[in-house]
């Protein structure tokens, strides 16, 4: 099922991407920063809302496939690398906590189609610790893309925070997935 709701959000969440990406390097002058900003924050923020409407719907409507399963976390995880790598960019993300996420995004995805492949994909299904680190992640993003103090509030300071957090939090969480994998594996022949 290529064409449903829940996959056209996921469809949209992509095509999001390059008009995100977009919005930084205009020309010099075209818009103020703090709109630039503003902007890339607003996109950012709808494409996390229809990353759980997605997934809401698609149960809700009973449309779940196998297509809208792996294109999903697909559609994630070049967003989170699209804007980490912007953010190092400007100098307002961490090198080392952006390839921690971004690393640990592949290798988890690796890892999740070799034990599906393997028939044990429910062994790295997503625990709390990752849900844990995508809302400490997914916050940080915005707080850095939105990068203007708010209301008193720090941006760029929380933000750097939260990424430093989620980045620890990575690297729980893969170490969990690892050890569930390694745990449904360690029977099987080699």
């Amino acid at each position: 099922m290529f064409a449903n709701l829940p996959n056209s959000l996921t469809w949209l969440r992509i095509w999001l991407i390059p008009l995100f990406v977009a919005v930084f390097y205009l020309p010099d002058g075209w818009l103020p920063v703090h709109l630039i900003n503003v902007i890339a924050t607003g996109i950012f923020a709808l494409a996390a809302v229809t990353d759980w409407l997605d997934g809401w719907l698609a149960r809700r409507l009973n449309q779940t496939s196998a297509f809208g399963a792996f294109l999903d976390p697909v559609a994630d995880k070049l967003m989170v690398a699209a804007a980490l790598i912007i953010l190092v960019d400007l100098d307002r993300a961490g090198i080392a906590a952006s390839l921690i996420i971004i690393g640990r995004e592949i290798a988890i995805s690796a890892l999740r189609e070799w034990m599906a492949k393997e028939g044990k994909a429910g062994s790295v299904a997503v625990s709390f610790i990752g849900k844990l680190k995508t809302t400490a992640q997914m916050l940080a993003l915005l707080l850095l893309l939105f990068h203007d103090p708010l209301s008193g509030l720090n941006c760029q300071w929380l933000g750097r925070w939260l990424l430093d957090i989620a980045a620890f939090l990575t690297l729980w969480s893969m170490l969990h997935y690892l050890l569930m994998a390694w745990r449904a594996m360690k029977d099987q022949p080699a």
